[in-house]
């Protein structure tokens, strides 16, 4: 009981770390990245469809990103959709092949990036600390219950502690690397 506890605890916290990874993908660091139009949603015969289910998406160089639409008429939707997202980035068409050209980033515009990737951050070990406080519950409700012992309780939850301690040891290298990444010209 106590083993099912403690490996949730640690699952879950392993799917926020990767939910923050997926995440930091989005943050434009100046160099081409497939994952930044990952979650460009495209118009498809009145349906939303996920860019990478339309259009094949490739990195060309390391500041232009490419994309060639499956069918021939869904250029002007993918440019549109492009250009109705969050990216800021403007689309150059050649026949049937878009181009996304990545542009530097200003040493302000870093400065923003990083608050936003420690935002991130912080949102994910909110996110570790609440399953923290979940598992600690569970064993509380277990020892109320006396299905455990006060010393069964009191060694699960320090082991659940050190199971907290390194997803968030986890989480500060994930965004100690995307600064740096950031921040690299």
């Amino acid at each position: 009981m106590l083993n099912e506890i403690k490996k949730d605890a640690q699952a879950r916290m392993v799917k926020s770390i990767e939910s923050l990874r997926h995440n930091l993908v989005k943050v434009r660091t100046g160099r081409a990245n497939a994952g930044l139009v990952d979650s460009i949603k495209v118009n498809y015969y009145g349906s939303d469809m996920p860019l990478s289910q339309v259009a094949s998406v490739s990195v060309a160089d390391a500041r232009s990103i490419l994309i060639t639409p499956w069918e021939k008429q869904m250029v002007g939707a993918v440019e549109k959709a492009i250009l109705a997202s969050d990216l800021g980035l403007t689309p150059n068409t050649a026949g049937t092949t878009i181009r996304l050209n990545i542009p530097a980033l200003t040493e302000e515009r870093r400065r923003d990036l990083t608050k936003v990737v420690h935002g991130e951050g912080e949102d994910a070990k909110v996110a570790v600390r609440n399953i923290r406080r979940d598992a600690n519950h569970q064993v509380k409700e277990l020892l109320k219950d006396k299905q455990i012992t006060e010393d069964e309780s009191a060694r699960t939850e320090a082991e659940i502690q050190k199971i907290t301690d390194a997803a968030i040891k986890d989480v500060d290298d994930v965004v100690k690397a995307k600064e740096q990444e950031l921040m690299s010209v």
